[in-house]
């Protein structure tokens, strides 16, 4: 069978310093992390240094050392402990469908319907031509949608135009794919050359039969879910991977836009065919419940998190003291089991049917025992050498029964 490669943050061979490899200081911020990964991650793309195995590998340690930093939960592991704490939780996959062979994508296609977690990279081509600004922006009004159907690896862009009042009601972006495709949905600032580059993206998700990816900018803090984040570990041991579920929360860093025009994409994500979707921006401001349960549903999901945590502390020791009372019930149990037995082999010795003296002979059916006590010098034939023994004997014994019977009178 053909292997397949994956490339994207697998563990460098030598692993160096995310900090380090990144050029970052420890207490940089999100937004600095982000920036100096964009520049990195752009210059040693696969797609720009076809010819250069280095440039590759240089590319999956700034990757992989990323996939670190940007996990709030990731770094505060590496921060505490270092790897070690990040190998325990496992890593997750990430590949290049550009700079994957066919064979390649073929498995990785089948590892994703087998519900196998892989995210995906985007094209260096089109991150490439958003920041040069080359790219066709079509225009996404508030309260609209347009649907499509975008290549995979390619992306369709929109922008969406906000005035104060829509900025400040709050704006939601969101795509869905009724034909269940794959894709990304990206957003990008302006740059100062007149550029896009990227900021936040949204994997989509199945839900129901419809897949999803949306973006919340509603001016409170708002979280992705990423569910390939202990994926792996939800296969290979249910009861930890649903303690680890809700660690997959990330908090948007984008939590409100200002009024002008912002640009999103679609990105096809599908490994072989175009993707379907449809895109549409809405105004907050139409959907204050939706937006005051929302932001209740996000703090709960945050506290429930932080009880998680607890309670897998607390579920933990049970789980070890009931595994230490298990264990004390199998051996109890045959510690009786084994008395028992030993007390019914005592019982069963108190019996006349046990052999005296090692003779070995057994009494047969219908024999009787002697009583203890009992005269047992009754009279063999020869024991005295005296045949008349026999008769003195027998006529005693039919004397004394006469005996007992002459008492009584005659009628």
């Amino acid at each position: 069978m053909a292997s397949m490669k994956l490339e994207g943050p697998s563990a460098p061979a030598i692993r160096r310093d995310p900090y380090e490899v990144l050029s970052v200081s420890r207490d940089s911020t999100d937004q600095e992390i982000k920036t100096a990964y964009r520049k990195l991650a752009f210059k040693y793309h696969p797609d720009k240094n076809a010819s250069n195995p280095e440039a590759s590998e240089l590319f999956k340690e700034v990757a992989f050392s990323y996939s670190i930093l940007s996990d709030p939960e990731k770094r505060r592991q590496y921060d505490n402990e270092g790897f070690e704490a990040l190998e325990n939780a496992g890593m997750d996959m990430e590949i290049d469908l550009s700079n994957l062979g066919t064979v390649n994508t073929v498995f990785a296609a089948l590892f994703s319907k087998l519900g196998v977690p892989i995210k995906t990279t985007i094209s260096a081509n089109v991150l490439e031509e958003a920041l040069n600004g080359t790219v066709t922006v079509r225009p996404l009004p508030i309260g609209t949608s347009v649907s499509g159907k975008v290549e995979k690896q390619c992306a369709h862009f929109f922008g969406v135009t906000i005035n104060e009042q829509q900025a400040e009601s709050g704006i939601v972006v969101r795509v869905t794919s009724t034909s269940q495709s794959k894709f990304k949905l990206l957003y990008f600032e302006h740059e100062a050359n007149g550029g896009y580059g990227l900021a936040l993206q949204e994997e989509s998700e199945k839900t129901g039969k419809v897949t999803s990816a949306g973006m919340y900018f509603l001016h409170f803090q708002v979280y992705r879910l990423d569910t390939t984040l202990n994926a792996l570990t939800m296969v290979k041991d249910p009861e930890t991977g649903f303690f680890k579920r809700l660690e997959g929360l990330q908090p948007c860093e984008v939590a409100g836009l200002k009024a002008g025009t912002h640009i999103f994409a679609v990105y096809g994500d599908n490994f072989f065919k175009t993707a379907t979707y449809t895109i549409e921006a809405l105004c907050a401001k139409s959907y204050e419940e939706s937006t005051h349960k929302l932001q209740e549903i996000e703090a709960q999901i945050i506290r429930k998190r932080s009880e998680l945590r607890q309670f897998e502390t607390e579920y933990r020791k049970a789980l070890a003291r009931f595994q230490e009372v298990t264990n004390r019930y199998s051996q109890e149990k045959q510690s009786v089991d084994e008395l028992l037995k030993e007390r019914e082999g005592i019982h069963a010795s108190f019996s006349v049917s046990r052999n005296i003296g090692g003779s070995g002979s057994n009494l047969s059916n219908g024999s009787s025992s002697k009583i203890p006590g009992e005269d047992s010098n009754v009279e063999s034939p020869g024991e005295d050498g005296d045949s008349d023994g026999k008769e003195k004997s027998a006529k005693k014994k039919w004397f004394n029964l006469n005996l007992k019977g002459s008492d009584k009178k005659p009628a």
